[in-house]
């Protein structure tokens, strides 16, 4: 049987008693050393107990209100090999709880080139010139928005410090940026616990409201930019942003926030698919169509999404379930001089090349006139970016949330290939 450990009140200077005033852990908790275990306070000054062994948490010997000194028994601790056999003892009745709160469940909630071408003139797949954008309701950049996440960034350092809080309760509410000044307390004296961070931060999530004083930074513990004279270096001329150009920028501000980024670059060989496609041209040019790659891309995306349903797929909004869609809807990035739209081909997997050329074609004219209509910017599944016009090698689009992820395409080039 394994010998359970009594952690004892060190050494706490000239104070013969003072007052338990939070209780940071509760039976059955994982501990490290320097973990705060509980808050005490004097007439002078709050102070948290560490940890000096790692352990699980047998039981808790005090509660709030407790008058201890040194040599007190804080708790009781089982060595960390026990684990799956430490039961946990009843807490004592006027401990408060600290679900949530425990150091240990704190920290885990904190926690190329193209391969070739046969041919030697390099295959366009953009979807047509650069059009112009009609002047769109919100809704047109955005299928689906993400809700904004909550502002925290800027801190009153003087309120921050006055706040009636223990060094822990500071310490953890640094690490999530939150404004104790403006975090009402529960605990004795209006103290501000780990619970009532916690509660706050959730508040503001669940809302949007502000965690702290709302700047023009964007989230959670970012600074703001500052803000520069530009007149001061020379003549300047200011024009006002398009209305899809603010829509744009706010929504892939939101998406940078809230979806992590992670890019894997590949080259393909398309050899055949170019001989291909030209083979197709004089059917296309008598049914005055322009067959591109991309609609080559769409089909292939189609199949790719069919054979991997987690990426045809959508986080719930209450973040505990995957939303598999049964459907095929790929929207397509493209840049007008109004800013950038993302129309969406439906049903890409029931269509063949040439249908997806003439619509491909169809989307770029309505583009060109300014008469996209919502259903023509909803639903999409999946996107993608080409920069087939521009050139390039490889580039990192952004994932057009609440899908799961993008593909970005550059310019075909012929390049050897060492067979």
């Amino acid at each position: 049987m394994s010998t359970v450990t009594d952690v004892l009140v060190p050494d706490i200077g000239d104070f013969k008693e003072v007052e338990v005033i939070d209780i940071l852990i509760k039976p059955g908790d994982a501990v490290q050393p320097e973990d705060p275990l509980v808050t005490l306070e004097s007439d002078k000054a709050s102070m948290d107990i560490p940890a000096t062994d790692a352990g699980i948490v047998q039981e808790v010997m005090i509660k709030v209100g407790d008058k201890i000194a040194e040599g007190s028994v804080i708790l009781r601790l089982l060595p960390s090999d026990d684990l799956k056999t430490a039961v946990a003892a009843p807490v004592p009745e006027a401990a408060p709880p600290a679900e949530s709160s425990s150091p240990s469940s704190l920290k885990s909630a904190q926690k190329n080139v193209q391969k070739t071408t046969s041919t030697p003139e390099p295959a366009d797949l953009s979807l047509s010139p650069p059009v112009p954008a009609a002047d769109l309701p919100e809704d047109a950049v955005m299928q689906s928005p993400l809700r904004p996440p909550p502002v925290a960034t800027v801190v009153d350092q003087k309120a921050f410090v006055s706040a009636h809080a223990s060094p822990a309760v500071r310490r953890f509410a640094r690490e999530l940026g939150v404004d104790l000044s403006k975090v009402q307390g529960s605990g004795r004296k209006d103290r501000v616990t780990k619970e009532d961070v916690q509660g706050f931060v959730k508040q503001a999530l669940s809302t949007g409201m502000p965690a702290a004083a709302e700047t023009t930074a964007g989230g959670i513990g970012i600074p703001a930019i500052p803000e520069v004279d530009f007149s001061k270096f020379g003549p300047i001329e200011v024009q006002p942003l398009s209305r899809i150009k603010k829509l744009t920028g706010k929504h892939l501000h939101r998406v940078w926030l809230n979806v992590p980024m992670v890019t894997h670059h590949d080259e393909a060989d398309i050899t055949e698919l170019e001989e291909f496609r030209k083979s197709l041209k004089e059917e296309a040019t008598k049914q005055g169509l322009r067959v591109t790659p991309l609609a080559f891309l769409l089909k292939a995306l189609a199949a790719v999404l069919r054979m991997h349903p987690h990426v045809n797929a959508s986080l719930a909004p209450d973040g505990e379930s995957l939303v598999l869609k049964q459907y095929c809807h790929i929207g397509v990035a493209v840049d007008t001089p109004n800013g950038l739209v993302v129309p969406v081909i439906q049903n890409v997997d029931q269509k063949g090349i040439f249908e997806l050329a003439a619509e491909l074609g169809e989307v770029s004219v309505r583009a060109r006139d300014g008469k996209l209509k919502m259903q023509d910017l909803q639903g999409g599944c999946f996107s993608i970016s080409s920069l087939g016009g521009i050139g390039g090698t490889a580039f990192t689009p952004l994932v057009n949330a609440p899908e799961v992820a993008i593909l970005g395409v550059t310019k075909s080039r012929m390049a050897p290939v060492w067979n």
